[in-house]
């Protein structure tokens, strides 16, 4: 809540604003939480962006809508994922398990294979024969995943590449297998 009180000093056009110490603990706590954050992420940064791997790395995944794509390294081999994809009216919550192995020769190239768990809601709609009425059913879903892909980290700079095609299985009435998840994932690595 703000305060705005008349000949305050010094005066803005005759009013000054004055903020509840609620208020201005909360500036100064997440002006040290950026500061924080900022060195983290630069320590990080300077790690990855010299090196053909990285740790975790945050970007987007699109294909037939766009997601947001979280990717984080437990080890060497085995990667955790989520996707949140927003899509056909609604969204669709994904995590993956991921196994990494290396390929021969191409440096920063991997592959992957694994399992996963998505839950999402949906929502379709159509018009009626007169056109002017809209009906919109939406429904949620719960499911399986498998992943399968390519994972490329660039030598020298904090981007990743990845290709992936992700089948599904949804428990949702009339559903079923789904084959067209997966995407193209583009990262910046920390």
């Amino acid at each position: 809540m703000f305060f705005w009180h008349k000949n305050s000093n010094p005066p803005i056009n005759g009013y000054q604003l004055n903020l509840p110490q609620k208020t201005k603990s909360m500036k100064t706590f997440i002006l040290t939480l950026v500061i924080l954050l900022t060195v983290i992420v630069t320590q990080a940064q300077s790690r990855s962006a010299h090196s053909a791997s990285y740790t975790t790395a945050l970007g987007v995944k699109v294909w037939d809508g766009a997601g947001i794509s979280l990717k984080h390294f437990f080890n060497e081999r085995n990667a955790g994922e989520l996707i949140a994809y927003f899509w056909h009216d609604g969204f669709r919550l994904t995590g993956l398990y991921e196994i990494h192995g290396p390929i021969s020769g191409a440096s920063g190239l991997q592959w992957y294979v694994g399992p996963g768990l998505h839950v999402g809601a949906y929502g379709d709609g159509h018009h009626h024969s007169d056109g002017d009425e809209f009906d919109h059913h939406s429904h949620a879903s719960l499911g399986i995943d498998g992943v399968i892909g390519l994972d490329y980290k660039f030598n020298g700079a904090p981007i990743n590449l990845s290709l992936d095609w992700q089948p599904s299985f949804e428990f949702a009435e009339g559903h079923g297998f789904i084959g067209s998840w997966g995407g193209l994932g583009i990262r910046y690595t920390f």
